[in-house]
Parts: C-alpha cells; sequence; structure tokens
C-alpha cells in the first residue's frame, strides 16, 4: 500500500499521479440502481460496451456476458443505448 500524502504533498488538482489505477477504486459501491440484463432480448450488438464510461460491461467470444458490478456506477447509459431495451435498472437494495 502506498504512504499516505499529506495536505502540503498533493499534487495540483486534475492532474493523475498514477495512470491506469482505477481497477483499485471499487466504484460500484456509489450505486443506488443497477443495470441487469435479459439475455433473452440480448442481441449482442455491444452498444452498451461502446457506451458505458466504466469499462463495466463484461465480454466474452465477442458477447455481452454480464456487468463488472465492483466497478460499475449505475449511471443508466447502458439501459438508456440498448436498442432492443434488454437491460434495465433495479433498486441496488434488492442484492444486499
Amino acid at each position: 500500500m502506498a504512504k499516505q500524502m499529506t495536505w502540503q504533498e498533493l499534487p495540483i488538482g486534475g492532474l493523475i499521479v498514477q495512470p491506469g489505477n482505477s481497477v483499485a477504486y471499487p466504484t460500484g459501491e456509489w450505486r443506488s440502481h443497477r443495470p441487469v440484463i435479459d439475455f433473452d432480448l440480448c442481441t449482442h450488438c455491444m452498444i452498451c460496451w461502446l457506451y458505458c464510461p466504466d469499462v463495466s460491461i463484461l465480454v466474452e467470444d465477442e458477447k455481452m456476458v454480464g456487468f463488472d458490478y465492483v466497478h460499475c456506477k449505475g449511471c443508466g447509459i447502458c439501459t438508456e443505448v440498448c436498442p432492443v431495451h434488454a437491460i434495465h435498472q433495479e433498486e441496488e437494495s434488492r442484492f444486499t
């Protein structure tokens, strides 16, 4: 684990001092709603993957296979862009 910085040591705002570090932050805990997919409707067009700002669409063999709920913030963009309405949002409290 990295040494904690004091406020005097913090870099100027907007500066990324360790690129590629987002995987270390479990941002899924911020979510109040989570995406749920109906695979009977999904055509694997991958539009959800294209628009997901958190890279939380899991893909295997060029098919959507689920969500990375550790990093998905529940923004709902995947739900909005799905052309066949295979993705919907459900309250996170149903899953905890």
